[in-house]
């Protein structure tokens, strides 16, 4: 278990609880009671500390190597999931991954950013940062879902496109701009969960749709805290300053009407039950999948294009009726 800085008093009792187990198990001394009691002393401890996360401490969580991945909730949640590789014209793209499953016996086609759960499949997954053609990818399984009348659902989790030169020559921008404008009118229910960072377009690529959550420990926002950082102060040294200016939180993000709803997690993150997080996150989607499923394509299209429209503050300027008569 990987704990966190700011998870330093639950590290110390929990190292505490191993030791006395050591001692128990060896020795063959009753020591249940004070187990117990440092047991408590660890919830009660997580239950402190998580209620009062800063924003910097959330990006930290939803980047815990620990933290379950897209393809962790495709094996728990659905079943017969079959991979559909490529985007028909230059490669398939590995940071992007999708296919058709069920979940509870209903067809959907559900897509994602997957990181790489170890060095190894980290280089390969190019950490969870797509190229166009992992863009193209998703879209040729979002126009197949709506093809075949099958509800989409995608899971968001990267630190951003990739910003290769390569990623550019291939039109990165086209691509996820692409997306956008696509996803907007697809006549499936569509749904959006930001599963760890969601950073920039890279986000966005995958993240219109009728209903876009947020479980509670994640971020989403069009620059990480440390190049917001790099690129306002000079040095990573503000990252914290620049997490918590950048409103960035699933809180803040429901303040202004970004994102739909938050998606609960268990104390101590979703790494620390993620069973339980699949769990929640199934019943989730359940529910969602149920309410979209009452409105015609049309309506949904409609309240898609309604809920983007309303995003974003301004001022309109009237000018002087004497200067522009």
């Amino acid at each position: 278990m990987q704990f966190l800085d700011f998870e330093k008093p639950i590290e110390d009792l929990y190292h505490q609880l191993q030791k006395l187990k050591e001692i128990s198990a060896k020795n063959k001394v009753d020591v249940s009671t004070s187990i117990r009691e440092l047991e408590v002393a660890i919830e009660t401890t997580k239950e402190r500390i998580y209620a009062n996360l800063t924003p910097w401490q959330r990006v930290q969580l939803s980047r815990h190597p620990e933290r379950p991945y897209t393809l962790y909730y495709i094996e728990k949640i659905f079943t017969g999931f079959t991979e559909i590789f490529g985007d028909r014209q230059v490669k398939d793209d590995k940071a992007m991954v999708g296919g058709m499953a069920l979940i509870d016996g209903n067809p959907v086609m559900v897509i994602g950013h997957q990181k790489g759960t170890n060095t190894k499949m980290r280089q390969l997954r190019n950490f969870g940062m797509a190229n166009p053609e992992g863009y193209r990818k998703a879209l040729r399984l979002m126009k197949m879902a709506e093809k075949f009348n099958r509800p989409v659902i995608t899971f968001i989790d990267t630190p951003g496109a990739f910003p290769g030169l390569e990623a550019e020559e291939r039109g990165q921008a086209e691509a996820i701009a692409r997306n956008l404008f696509e996803m907007v009118s697809l006549k499936v229910p569509v749904i959006c969960v930001i599963i760890g960072e969601g950073a920039s377009g890279g986000a966005l690529g995958i993240g219109i749709g009728d209903r876009v959550a947020m479980l509670a420990n994640t971020w989403y926002t069009v620059i990480s805290p440390e190049n917001c950082s790099t690129i306002l102060w000079r040095s990573w040294d503000f990252k914290e300053k620049a997490a918590d200016q950048l409103k960035l939180t699933s809180e803040d993000m429901i303040s202004f009407g970004l994102v739909d709803d938050i998606v609960p997690e268990p104390i101590g993150g979703a790494h620390n039950d993620p069973e339980k997080m699949a769990a929640i996150l199934k019943e989730y989607l359940l529910q969602t999948l149920d309410a979209l499923g009452k409105y015609a394509p049309e309506e949904r299209v409609e309240q898609r294009i309604n809920k983007l429209s309303a995003m974003g503050f301004y001022d309109e300027l009237v000018e002087n009726q004497s200067e522009t008569a």
